[in-house]
């Protein structure tokens, strides 16, 4: 539990960018002298790899509070009524715990991947083209670079604007059955 509560502190309070710095330097460096140390040859940490590695850890970190939270969301008396028809272990979770905390949980795992289509383009840091990277190189060799700029943000918005209507639709599939509140 501490080792847990270690990893979401530690992710949530540090930047993003900086952590992928830190893997891909840092850390590149560090499992290149134990690999030395222990005889095996080195390994290359790409920068593709250092951000997507953090950045799936740090989501995860983001993951696990949203999905702390719903579970402590639920009425107790359904636990312990299905503990009392003898579930337990992955059954208990699998027919009762994790039907009941989707609704919770929807909201905060969608406001997190709207997050991740945003923090994707912290990949620039440790030199990997993406769509702001890509923006910037276009922008620099024309000088351009409100509109093509602007053309970046806008297509961050399409699909975040897609994104929320799937969401959307399954958050409406997923609470068809719960009672509506006003």
């Amino acid at each position: 539990m501490l080792l847990a509560n270690a990893y979401s502190t530690i992710c949530r309070a540090v930047p993003e960018v900086l952590l992928i710095l830190i893997l891909f330097y840092a850390g590149q460096t560090a499992l290149n002298a134990l690999m030395d140390r222990l005889g095996w040859s080195t390994v290359d940490i790409s920068g593709k790899f250092a951000a997507i590695a953090v950045l799936g850890i740090v989501l995860g970190a983001y993951a696990s509070e949203i999905l702390r939270g719903a579970v402590l969301a639920l009425p107790k008396g359904q636990i312990e009524a299905a503990r009392a028809y003898g579930l337990h272990g992955f059954s208990l979770f699998r027919r009762i715990i994790l039907p009941l905390i989707v609704p919770y949980a929807l909201p905060g795992l969608t406001n997190l991947w709207m997050s991740i289509l945003k923090d994707s383009a912290l990949i620039f840091a440790v030199g990997y083209s993406e769509l702001t990277f890509t923006a910037m190189q276009a922008a620099g060799s024309t000088k351009l670079y409100f509109p093509f700029l602007m053309l970046c943000g806008a297509m961050y918005y399409v699909v975040t604007q897609v994104s929320n209507i799937f969401f959307k639709a399954i958050e409406a599939r997923i609470r068809r059955w719960m009672p509506r509140l006003g």
